[in-house]
């Protein structure tokens, strides 16, 4: 009589990477790795960190390719290259499309596909965290990759006059024009926050390697609240100057953590517990700033 072994059963493997430059200290990975453990899945998130000048077309579609053939079950894109991967996609979300910019790509049976996670993400945060408050006019410091996917989100949520600023001005206007916003030179910037009902800060001011405030909040109308999409560290110089004036703020934690969420039931198909990768995070963070890790863009 034969005997057959017993058969045992595998959790489901999913395996994804993050493409960028300076992305080896990213929380990412982690965020994603232990929402899939609580998923039962043996969730594996590799990083592929680029070099200064490596983010080219050509680098960028071997490692589309490479990455599929070697089963992977999508990627996330960050600086420099969430626009340079878009002509190796075979379609694009409406979430990328909006603003010419990818971050998540998943591989699908007919293709390659590129979202972005950082409109629905910072859009998510918004409504947890502003949404009852004013938006006539909206002031928003930064119109790079991270600034294009804010502007997308506000401007989805009926701002009536959207402010963009910039200390490139023709990118600026770019931007401001597409969303049918306007923008403003740096030196015009008291004039429209003694205006304002919020701010926005889209650059780098106020991550560890750029400490800093981007601006004079005394500039800004008494009763204006302010956002900041840097998460690390949490409670930027901006956020603690605006809180002391008794503002109404909204940290970088709930976009991070939102947009790592949609990637990851992008990836997935399962639906992310987004308290508990939100406690994920604030811990990650927590822990980092004690050891001082340099920060990431992602």
């Amino acid at each position: 009589m034969t005997i057959s072994a017993p058969r045992i059963a595998r959790p489901r493997t999913v395996l994804v990477g993050l493409i960028g430059e300076g992305v080896a200290p990213s929380l990412t990975p982690p965020m994603h790795e232990l929402e899939g453990a609580r998923h039962g899945i043996h969730y594996v998130y590799r990083t592929i960190d680029l070099a200064a000048g490596e983010g080219t077309a050509p680098t960028m579609e071997r490692l589309l390719e490479s990455a599929r053939r070697l089963g992977f079950d999508g990627l996330n894109i960050t600086h420099p290259v969430k626009q340079t991967v878009i002509p190796f996609l075979q379609g694009l979300a409406r979430s990328a499309a909006a603003v010419g910019a990818v971050n998540t790509v998943v591989f699908e049976p007919d293709g390659a596909v590129g979202h972005n996670t950082d409109v629905t993400g910072f859009g998510a945060a918004y409504d947890e965290a502003l949404s009852g408050a004013q938006r006539g006019r909206v002031v928003l410091l930064g119109a790079g990759g991270a600034g294009s996917a804010v502007a997308s989100s506000l401007a989805a949520r009926g701002v009536d006059d959207l402010v963009i600023v910039d200390v490139d001005v023709d990118r600026a206007g770019q931007l401001a024009a597409h969303h049918r916003a306007r923008c403003v030179a740096p030196t015009e910037l008291g004039v429209i926050l003694a205006e304002a009902d919020g701010l926005v800060n889209a650059t780098p001011s106020g991550m560890i390697a750029h400490p800093g405030i981007p601006v004079d909040l005394g500039q800004l109308a008494p009763s204006a609240w302010v956002a900041d999409i840097v998460y690390r560290p949490a409670e930027t110089e901006l956020l603690a100057a605006a809180r002391a004036q008794g503002r109404l703020v909204m940290t970088g934690l709930g976009m991070a953590m939102h947009q790592a969420a949609d990637a990851f039931e992008i990836f997935t198909g399962e639906t992310a517990d987004r308290r508990s990768m939100l406690d994920d995070l604030t811990r990650l963070v927590a822990n980092e700033a004690g050891a001082d890790s340099p920060p990431t863009h992602h």
